[in-house]
Order: C-alpha cells, then sequence, then structure tokens
C-alpha cells in the first residue's frame, strides 16, 4: 500500500466546492450558529468558570496536526521513583457550556465535528472551541487535570482528576516532533513521550490488545484543490494515542466502580470471521502459523509490504460494531456484563476531546465528581441513557460525510479518464462473486469497486485495470479488469 502522498492529476475546485456544499445541504448539516448561540458562547467566554486548583506551574505541551486551534488535551510527562508520572489536561468545556442552555442544545443537534476537504462544522461556536475553551499556548484555561502513576513497566498505579487552571506551554506538530525524536534533538518530555508510549503498547499487546497500522485514504487542501493521499501515522501519533487510552481506561473504571457511566465497547468478532482472515491470509500469502494469536500476527507485518497492507485492510472488519453504552446502577441500568473494548482488550471510555464530541463532557462530569466524592450532576444523570442513540446518529452521519467527500473528490479528478489503464491492487474480493472486488490505484490515491464477469480477481495481487465510471453526481468511480 503506498505510503506517500500522490497529487492528482486535475481538480475543478469550483465543482467540487459546489458539490460539497450540495452535499452539506443534502444532509442537513447546518454551517452557520443561531443567534442566541453565538451570544450564550461570547457571553461565557467573557467569564469563564475559573477552578480552585492551580495547576499553571506544569511544563505542559500540546500535540496536534499543524493547523488545529481546537486543542483539547496538553500533557506534561516526569520520571518518579521507580515509575512515570502522567499529567494530562482536558479542556474544561462544562465552563463554558451551561446545562439546557443554547449552545448545550445545539451542541447535542451536532453531536460532534465534522470534517469536509473545505471547511470544518464544530461542535461548538469557534469563540469556545478554538478560543476561550481551547488549550492555546500561554493561556490560563480551566481544565479537567489527571495525574496518573505509573510503574516502570507503563502498568497503572494510581489515577486522579481534578479541576485545576492550567497554561499550555507548547504547541507541537507531530512531524515537528518526529524529526527530532529522529535526529536525536528532542527534549526531555518527547523523549519521555516516546518511552512511555512504547510501554504502553507493550502493555496493550500484554492484554491481547491491537492497534491496526493501516495506511488512511484522506482528502488534502493543496495549492487550491485538493489531493487525494494515503498516510500512514507516524510514531508520535501512535505515542500520543496511547496517553489518551490510558486516560480513557482510567476514566473507564472509575465509572465501573462507582456504577454510573459511558463506555465505549467493541465486541469480540465472532469466529466466522476470524476463519474468514485466515483464507484471506493463505489467498494473500501471509504466513499465520498455527496457534499464533491474531493480534500477535498483526504486530508481526510490515504494512509497507503490499500483500500485508492489504490483510490489514481486511483486519479493519473485526473492529466494527463499535458503540457507547450508558450504565447508571441507581437508576436501575448496570454496567454491561462484558464492558470491555475487544481492540483494546479493556475496558474504555471517550474522554478526551470534549471541544469536538458530546459524550466526552458527560464522562467528564462523571470522572470528577466520582473522583472528588461529589454527586454526579442531575443534568448528566437526566441525559445519559440517552447519549448512546444520540452519538449513533452523530457517528453515522459523519462516516457518511467522510465516505461521501472521498467519493466525490475520487469522481472529480478521474473524470473526463474513462478508458484509461490503470496499475491497482486487489484489496478485497466478494467471496460469493470473486470477478468482484475492491482495488487500490496506486495513482491517484483511489480505492474503488472493481467489477469482471467472468474471471476471478487475484486478492493481493496487483493488476491492470480500466476506468469504466467517474461520475462526481452520483459520486461513483468503478473499473474493470484488463
Amino acid at each position: 500500500m503506498p505510503r506517500r502522498n500522490l497529487c492528482v492529476r486535475t481538480a475543478d475546485t469550483e465543482r467540487i466546492a459546489t458539490e460539497l456544499s450540495d452535499l452539506r445541504s443534502r444532509m442537513e448539516i447546518r454551517t452557520d450558529w443561531p443567534a442566541d448561540v453565538l451570544a450564550e458562547a461570547e457571553r461565557a467566554a467573557a467569564v469563564p468558570r475559573l477552578p480552585d486548583q492551580d495547576a499553571t506551574d506544569l511544563d505542559l505541551f500540546t500535540l496536534d496536526p499543524p493547523d488545529s486551534r481546537d486543542l483539547d488535551q496538553a500533557m506534561h510527562l516526569a520520571r518518579r521513583d521507580g515509575g512515570y508520572r502522567v499529567h494530562y489536561a482536558i479542556a474544561d468545556v462544562a465552563a463554558f457550556v451551561a446545562p439546557g442552555g443554547a449552545v448545550a442544545a445545539e451542541a447535542r443537534r451536532r453531536v460532534q465535528t465534522l470534517y469536509f476537504p473545505d471547511t470544518r462544522v464544530p461542535l461548538h461556536p469557534a469563540r469556545l472551541s478554538e478560543d476561550a475553551a481551547s488549550l492555546l499556548p500561554g493561556e490560563e484555561r480551566p481544565a479537567a487535570l489527571w495525574q496518573i502513576d505509573l510503574d516502570a513497566d507503563g502498568a497503572v498505579l494510581l489515577a486522579d482528576v481534578r479541576r485545576a487552571r492550567v497554561r499550555s506551554r507548547r504547541r507541537l506538530d507531530h512531524a515537528t516532533a518526529q524529526d527530532a525524536l529522529d535526529a536525536g534533538t528532542a527534549d526531555a518530555q518527547l523523549v519521555l513521550l516516546a518511552e512511555i508510549g512504547r510501554l504502553r503498547e507493550q502493555q496493550e499487546a500484554a492484554r491481547g490488545g491491537i492497534s491496526l497500522p493501516v495506511p488512511e485514504q484522506e482528502v488534502e487542501p493543496v495549492d487550491g484543490g485538493y489531493r487525494l493521499a494515503y498516510r500512514a501515522p507516524r510514531p508520535t501519533e501512535g505515542w500520543n494515542a496511547q496517553i489518551s487510552l490510558l486516560t480513557g481506561m482510567a476514566a473507564a473504571e472509575l465509572m465501573l466502580d462507582a456504577g454510573v457511566g459511558l463506555l465505549r465497547t467493541l465486541p469480540a468478532a465472532p469466529e466466522a470471521a476470524h476463519a474468514r482472515l485466515r483464507r484471506v491470509a493463505r489467498a494473500l500469502g501471509v504466513d499465520w502459523p498455527a496457534g499464533t494469536p491474531y493480534a500477535e500476527l498483526i504486530r508481526s507485518l510490515d504494512p509497507a509490504v503490499t500483500r500485508n497492507a492489504a490483510f490489514l485492510d481486511e483486519c479493519t472488519g473485526l473492529l466494527r460494531g463499535a458503540g457507547y453504552h450508558a450504565f447508571d446502577t441507581a437508576q436501575g441500568t448496570p454496567p454491561p456484563a462484558d464492558p470491555g473494548h475487544a481492540a483494546l482488550a479493556a475496558p474504555y471510555a471517550h474522554c478526551t476531546a470534549p471541544l469536538r464530541r458530546l459524550a466526552d463532557r458527560h464522562v467528564q462530569e462523571i470522572c470528577l465528581a466520582v473522583a472528588g466524592g461529589a454527586e454526579v450532576p442531575a443534568w448528566v444523570r437526566e441525559e445519559l441513557l440517552a447519549v448512546p442513540a444520540v452519538m449513533a446518529r452523530g457517528e453515522r452521519q459523519a462516516h457518511e460525510a467522510e465516505r461521501a467527500c472521498v467519493d466525490l473528490v475520487e469522481a472529480e479528478v478521474l473524470r473526463g479518464r474513462e478508458g484509461e489503464a490503470f496499475d491497482a491492487v486487489v484489496i478485497d474480493v466478494d467471496e460469493k462473486r470473486p470477478g468482484h472486488g475492491t482495488v487500490q490505484l496506486a495513482e491517484p490515491a483511489v480505492v474503488a469497486r472493481c467489477d469482471g464477469d467472468g474471471v476471478r480477481l487475484p486478492l493481493g495481487e496487483r493488476i491492470r485495470v480500466r476506468l469504466t465510471t467517474a461520475d462526481p453526481a452520483s459520486r461513483t468511480v468503478r473499473f474493470e479488469p484488463v
């Protein structure tokens, strides 16, 4: 699978902009804000609720894409006797969003921030998400500040969370951080991020958890147009994610102990799905020795090898079915019998992105109350059991928007090239119709259906395909084997 950015040959930017606008209209996605929401956000930004505890002495830093301004998290990492201490500050959205207010109601309607090639549709007004509530460097901000102590192997010894005032010192991006680590010029904080991140990855492996290193297909703005790219995550992104996952797992344990909370769950894949993967592995020539656990196999594969990349893409099917599970023992709704997240091999909660995801604010408030020995706010309990359905609606919309955007740009950049042949890799085959499947082009970075009657697509192999359809109006791209 390609690991480099691939520029498209042509793109009608104006046409794409019009199509994206029409797409948002068809999906009933509003990009404007009601006047009362903006007014309430402005008032809240002017007088935020600042906690008494002062933690502005912590040398916090953020690690995000370079153009991000909605900075949810900042961290400080340190050594301690026999292990490590992680401070993880999360933007305190509740300091600005009043329960039952206009901003809260609009956030419940939007559910989560949506990303389009030409714009973002944020969960909260920019005055909050990119300004007053964002953990921007040099600015004093209210936060939920986690302190998580780890032993020398990276296992959790203690986890606690309190409201505190914080001030991030630095804003880093992944490319800069990775370059510094690779060059040996990184500061002590980044060195610790790599050290703790690797230990947490080892902890994940020991639990039987797995993170799939599959390069993602993305639409990126470039030079007034757009480009399709396959992007493989940098190691710093994985280590940064491990700190977030660590916090989410600590939050889940805290809520399970209290009998009230909101988990992100994923059931284990059925045996039939693993049996299918074994068949795919044989077809691709991926060696899967008998007795080798799935997670161990995944960690042994180099995604730069074509057959491995195709197999890893197939493995994403085991991650389908994730959802939210709310529980409140006091209201007669107990935790799930299996509270775990199969990919993490542990209970887990979304709590580190409250500026961009509705559920995180509820989890944050529950954890702060439980850790502080206080009652969970009444508004949280009143809304809690309905949150999973709200989040499911938002996730469906986000997935639909993401796929529609990629489909649109794929069709637009290939428009007018019907009949041309391209090099491609077969990454999926319909088991019932082996002449039909999915191919991935080397250039441009397109993933699309390939249909051929009377042939068998060779899974994992390179083939030549001919473009038969590229229709931006229906967002359809189709190929046939040459």
